[in-house]
């Protein structure tokens, strides 16, 4: 897979790599950020005009850096963990009966996404569409990708949506796929938000208001 091909994943999960603490799928941005500081930073020596140029790019190179990292996390206890960190921005009924629980990250949230539980990947969709603000009812159109997981407790979606500065969804796997709870599924680039559908007869025990953190709030209560 590709950072640019948010429609795909590995057909065979690759791997184990070292975890260094940073996305998987950040490089093409985080890269050139670090030479560009690294570069304003040697070329500034021994001049403060040069210095103070250099401290934007400097600070856009620690900004991604902390926008991109992918801390462990876990484990936690409960039978439906978050699948982003962020508030709780709505909880909606659905008409087949489940329940949304829309999550909203902002940009200084961590933006890997995670499994709520265990189980099997049915199925991986992109959808295009626009890239309007997450918090808006607008976003309904914007691009997204669709996880659906069956489960020990039935068929769980997870929907990752694009914000306004989003311009890439990167799927770490791919459907026929085992997933373990709080194992990494992909990342959002930037401000952005993710819902996960609750099936029929589970009771969230979040709130509308509530911060989570991915791989560690129950969702679920008892």
């Amino acid at each position: 897979m590709t950072d640019d091909s948010p429609n795909t994943a590995p057909a065979h999960r690759p791997p184990a790599r070292p975890r260094l603490g940073m996305a998987q799928g950040s490089a093409p941005w985080l890269l050139p950020a670090l030479g560009a500081a690294a570069a304003a930073g040697l070329a500034s020596r021994g001049s403060r005009a040069r210095a103070l140029a250099a401290a934007p790019v400097v600070a856009l190179a620690a900004g991604m850096t902390w926008f991109f990292r992918d801390p462990e996390r876990g484990p936690a206890t409960g039978r439906v963990l978050s699948s982003a960190d962020g508030v709780v921005q709505s909880i909606d009924p659905q008409p087949d009966g489940g329940t949304r629980v829309a999550v909203f990250m902002n940009p200084l949230n961590v933006h890997v996404n995670r499994a709520p539980l265990a189980g099997v990947i049915t199925g991986v969709e992109h959808r295009p569409g626009g890239f309007r603000p997450a918090f808006d009812k607008d976003s309904e159109r914007n691009e997204r990708v669709i996880w659906t997981l069956e489960t020990e407790i039935g068929e769980i979606t997870v929907v990752q949506i694009a914000g306004a500065m989003v311009r890439r969804i990167v799927p770490y796997l791919a459907a026929g796929q085992k997933v373990e709870q709080g194992e990494r599924i992909g990342l959002i680039r930037f401000g952005s938000r993710v819902d996960i559908h609750l099936p029929a007869g589970v009771t969230p025990a979040v709130e509308v208001g509530q911060k989570v953190r991915a791989g560690e709030t129950r969702l679920d209560a008892d």
